[in-house]
């Protein structure tokens, strides 16, 4: 378990998974830093824009010789109109498509790369990153940008597992559905996404301090969170 001399950072921090893990943590009284683009108001506040090599690289810089205990990669982007009625493949321009695969699958890659020598100097480090349902065999939804980010997140993480294994760095891809963060429960409410109970945002902190308070001769490749009831008839 982490302590109060332990270092957090948390990548997407400023609203959704991410906020509400920010402000945990910023309660448990371990070292947070949170990186994001918009304000965060939790921890110590990194602005930084994952989608560039500049923003990837201050990062870096500010981790350069320090310890991270933990990287909580739980940022995330999709395209317009993504999971309604009105999201189309056609419409969604190139520069999206881009915009989402290199947000959600190659920044992650790169966050690793970046903060490696930083992970390593921890005697216990984790690393966990918010996947999706849609990531798994023949579950993909129709947002073709976003569902092909969360399998090559997935991929990627197993590779890590496999590449890193000697490194002592646990590697984790939860993959839950949706949680109830202000944004879904607005979009229940509005009727954008059908009549559903969404993941308890308890739940997903008590898989994420699971993950964390595992000795470290172990880790946790893989976690799905499933609705019971996700609106499917």
């Amino acid at each position: 378990m982490l302590t109060e001399e332990d270092t957090i950072l948390i990548v997407g921090g400023s609203r959704g998974i991410g906020l509400a893990v920010a402000e945990y943590y910023a309660q448990t009284g371990v070292n947070l830093v949170v990186v994001s683009r918009t304000t965060c108001k939790y921890g110590t506040w990194l602005a930084a824009d994952i989608s560039t090599q500049s923003g990837i690289e201050k990062i870096a810089k500010f981790f350069a010789g320090k310890q991270l205990d933990a990287l909580l990669f739980l940022g995330g982007t999709w395209e317009k109109n993504a999971f309604t009625a009105e999201y189309s493949f056609l419409k969604s321009d190139f520069a999206e498509i881009d915009q989402v695969i290199t947000v959600n699958c190659l920044a992650p890659i790169k966050i690793v790369k970046a903060l490696f020598d930083s992970l390593i100097l921890s005697p216990h480090p984790r690393a966990i990153f918010i996947g999706s349902l849609t990531a798994l065999e023949n579950t993909a939804s129709r947002e073709v940008a976003n569902s092909a980010s969360k399998y090559g997140l997935r991929g990627a993480i197993h590779a890590l597992q496999r590449e890193l294994k000697n490194s002592g760095i646990g590697f984790t891809v939860i993959n839950p559905g949706n949680v109830a963060t202000s944004e879904v429960l607005n979009d229940i409410k509005t009727g954008a996404f059908g009549e559903q109970q969404p993941i308890p945002l308890e739940d997903l902190i008590k898989v994420i301090n699971c993950v964390l308070s595992l000795s470290p001769t172990s880790y946790i490749s893989e976690i799905n969170i499933v609705q019971i009831d996700d609106g499917a008839k």
